[in-house]
């Protein structure tokens, strides 16, 4: 069905233009810094013979992934901070929802991957190159993209299905799944049931099963050397922070009614800008192997 609605008008993160001055330096200095940061990372992890560990075969990934779900939102909100009027298309707004949850999506399930990864490299050490190996590395990427894929299909499916007939102004910096029902003329309530049930539920499972593999992870730490026990704990302790900033603000916006917030716009903020911008930051400084490989590189 055709929408009535052909475009939609963006309020952005705010109203003031002075505020609206200091975002705009703000997210210009976080966007430059999730590009050239991740693209370092990038760079370093496939020119480093050193680097060659299924851990940073996935942090590669992490970090392109990064760059792409920042990509989705950053330049819009940027750009829109110059402008008066903030707006989007129909099919630029769905794109954008689609490309939101897909990449957002893979970004969960790779960290997921990676405390599994560290789960089996500390607590299965002697058996870690043959349990994740190149090929059940590679496997653990697709299936990551494939089911990404898949959950943004279905969110689309669901905004595709709302109809709209006005307003048309979206309380909020990019279009999502809750800001676009809250607009639809026509009862949400299966649509805000669906989309606990999907982008929710993938947030909180994978966010237990986190929580499961480091708890594994820190028991088993208990019976190691001190040094050994020092390093896995530095390492753990930097994916951790990574899944609190990250999956914090996810569940909090997901696992719930089709109900916004004034909140909604800061907390997105924390998993589409300033995560992707911190990963290389906690990776690399509390990282030694990945500080040595880039002063080689230099």
């Amino acid at each position: 069905n055709k929408p009535n609605v052909t475009e939609f008008i963006l309020r952005g993160l705010t109203q003031d233009k002075t505020v609206a001055k200091v975002c705009l330096s703000l997210f210009l200095v976080f966007y430059v810094t999730i590009i050239l940061g991740n693209l370092l990372i990038i760079i370093t992890i496939k020119t480093s013979e050193q680097l060659n560990s299924p851990m940073y075969f996935f942090l590669s990934y992490l970090s392109f992934v990064d760059i792409s779900y920042s990509t989705v939102t950053a330049p819009k909100l940027i750009y829109d901070l110059l402008v008066e009027k903030k707006t989007i298309s129909f099919a630029g707004c769905i794109a954008q929802l689609f490309a939101g949850h897909f990449f957002g999506c893979t970004e969960i399930f790779l960290l997921t991957v990676m405390a599994y990864d560290r789960c089996i490299a500390i607590c299965k050490p002697l058996h870690y190159t043959n349990i994740v190996n190149t090929h059940v590395c590679g496997w653990l990427v697709a299936a990551s993209w494939v089911g990404a894929f898949v959950h943004s299909a279905v969110q689309t499916l669901l905004a595709i299905q709302l109809p709209f007939c006005g307003p048309n102004e979206i309380d909020h910096y990019f279009c999502d799944i809750h800001p676009l029902a809250k607009l639809a003329c026509a009862d949400t309530y299966i649509i805000s049931v669906s989309v606990a049930a999907n982008s929710g539920v993938v947030s909180l499972s994978c966010f237990i099963v986190l929580l499961v593999s480091y708890a594994v992870i820190l028991v088993s730490l208990r019976r190691r050397f001190s040094e050994g026990r020092l390093k896995a704990l530095y390492t753990c302790t930097s994916h951790i922070i990574v899944v609190v900033l990250f999956f914090g603000p996810c569940i909090f916006i997901y696992m719930r009614p089709s109900t916004t917030f004034s909140a909604d716009k800061m907390v997105s903020v924390f998993y589409t800008i300033i995560t992707p911008m911190l990963n290389p930051l906690i990776y690399t400084l509390r990282n030694e192997e990945v500080k040595s490989a880039m002063k080689k590189l230099w």
